[in-house]
């Protein structure tokens, strides 16, 4: 179709829409003919009836309806392809699928179980644990000066999986150990002794040994000579009439990966005869050592924050603040961390209390035993003993020091009010040998017993105090109601609050017209 017959309305809306600027009739046939129109849905959209020469308003509105609703299948659509789906997700799914077959399956390995029940460390052959093992390896064999702190976290998070580490020590002084471990390379046939150090075998196989030490008679000095011929580790002393020899057991105790030996306490050599601290290694061997010297130095320190924090707590006691240091470090000595949890008796009255207690956290209630009058049924009067509240003890503060010391019974009872924390020590420690005599005789001039000011006197006018603000409560709580019901109201039915449809008939009378 020759575009001259076009109608001009829709010439200029195509030059619009391809943003081609207007030109004459006479040089529309030099246009480029556009890619993008149907010109098969144009040819019929020119051909609508009543839109070049409308007679009526009824055909003009039809044919501009018409003409909307073909005028946008006059323009082609770029067709999209389908998407095509990746198949990294496919390959890694069949990866996986793969590797798993190819992992042997330790269901009916009983080995695997047994190694479970006693706390032993399973590690998978997963292609994350083998990276992590190997760059474990390669950050053991830096000094630790020159490890990163990712590093450092790293060798913390490995030595958390051993349950010997795991058991023994918290996690703030198994992460202050790991910041100084080393690995050690051990070639094969060496004798390693671990009586210096915790060991772990990171790689390769050892064999744990003993040392047994007999006696050889006269008769038997020719076994001396078939010992040295046949045994490769052994320690002979010719001077005594006794052989110390490494015994080696059999290939069914082997020490393998992950496998544990030596202590992290500094082994005696008295000990050392008995106790199988040694392996010899069957093959080239990486080793993880712990030693026994940081430990050492990392439980004085431990303990040196403790007496440091002992030493504040008593200090700060009304009844210690003038005693002399060398008098407190004798009880600091004999204190031990006990905790109570909340509403728990500590101590009743008439009873000797078995410890002398230095409050650390939390507070405790003291209550004072009275025989009082209860009002029962058919107004009869009976005594019954109460408890009366008379006070709290709170932190840095003290109890007990004349009830042990003077073997005397509690005048009160003492509960917990929250989870309390008390630094504590025994009735037997004090009246051992621990404790100088002179220390005893001056906790007895410093100290006093616990709310030892309060009379009976007091103890009943608190009691009287309390029941009449009992009585004086529960005379207002009735006032109160009585005053309330007295017209009928009550709280939560009447008349600005219910949403009732019908007033029920209970209600009709007390409501208010």
């Amino acid at each position: 179709m020759p575009m001259s017959s076009l109608p001009a309305a829709i010439l200029s809306h195509m030059v619009a829409i391809n943003n081609v600027p207007p030109l004459p009739l006479n040089n529309i046939p030099s246009l480029k003919m556009p890619k993008n129109i149907n010109y098969g849905q144009l040819n019929a959209l020119c051909h609508i009836r009543g839109l070049s020469s409308p007679q009526h308003s009824c055909s003009l509105l039809a044919a501009h309806n018409a003409f909307i609703k073909q005028y946008p299948k006059i323009f082609l659509h770029k067709q999209r392809l389908p998407k095509i789906f990746k198949q990294e997700e496919q390959r890694k799914i069949s990866e996986e699928t793969e590797e798993r077959q190819d992992q042997p399956d330790d269901s009916h390995n009983i080995a695997v179980h047994i190694k479970k029940a006693h706390g032993g460390i399973c590690f998978y052959k997963e292609k994350e644990d083998t990276e992590k093992f190997v760059e474990l390896l390669a950050i053991l064999k830096k000094l630790p000066i020159h490890r990163t702190t990712y590093e450092h976290n790293l060798v913390w998070k490995m030595l958390q999986k051993v349950p010997y580490l795991n058991t023994r020590l918290t996690d703030e002084h198994l992460k202050t150990l790991s910041r100084n471990v080393i690995s050690e390379t051990w070639v094969r046939g060496s004798t390693v002794v671990g009586n210096d150090g915790f060991y772990i075998i990171l790689k390769g196989l050892a064999r744990p040994c003993t040392k047994v030490c007999r006696k050889l008679s006269e008769e038997n000095d020719s076994a001396l000579s078939l010992i040295q011929k046949s045994s490769s580790v052994f320690d002979v002393q010719l001077k005594s009439s006794t052989v110390a020899e490494l015994y080696l057991p059999s290939r069914d105790s082997m020490l393998r990966q992950w496998s544990t030996f030596g202590s992290l306490e500094i082994t005696p050599k008295i000990e050392l005869e008995t106790t199988p601290l040694s392996v010899v290694t069957e093959e080239k061997c990486e080793i993880l050592k712990i030693p026994a010297k940081d430990y050492a130095k990392l439980k004085s320190e431990k303990m040196k924050n403790e007496n440091t924090q002992k030493l504040k707590l008593i200090r700060k006691c009304p009844y210690y603040a003038e005693w002399p240091t060398l008098s407190i470090y004798e009880l600091i000595s004999l204190i031990k961390w006990k905790k109570f949890p909340p509403d728990h008796v500590i101590v009743e009255s008439g009873n000797v209390i078995s410890f002398v207690a230095y409050i650390n956290s939390g507070y405790c209630n003291i209550y004072r035993s009275i025989v009082g009058l209860v009002r029962g049924q058919l107004n009869k009067v009976k005594k019954t003993r109460k408890l009366v509240y008379m006070g709290q003890l709170k932190e840095r503060e003290s109890f007990g020091e004349i009830s042990v010391l003077l073997q005397v019974p509690f005048t009160c009872t003492i509960v917990t009010g929250t989870e309390v924390e008390l630094a504590i020590i025994e009735d037997t420690d004090i009246f051992g040998k621990y404790i100088n005599v002179l220390t005893k005789q001056l906790m007895l001039q410093t100290t006093q017993p616990t709310f030892g000011h309060l009379t009976d006197e007091d103890v009943k006018n608190k009691y009287i105090q309390k029941e009449q603000e009992k009585e004086w409560k529960h005379f207002k709580d009735q006032t109160m109601k009585k005053s309330i019901f007295y017209n009928g109201i009550i709280p939560g039915f009447g008349k600005w609050n219910h949403h009732w449809s019908t007033v029920p008939r209970n209600l009709k009378n007390t409501l208010v017209n």
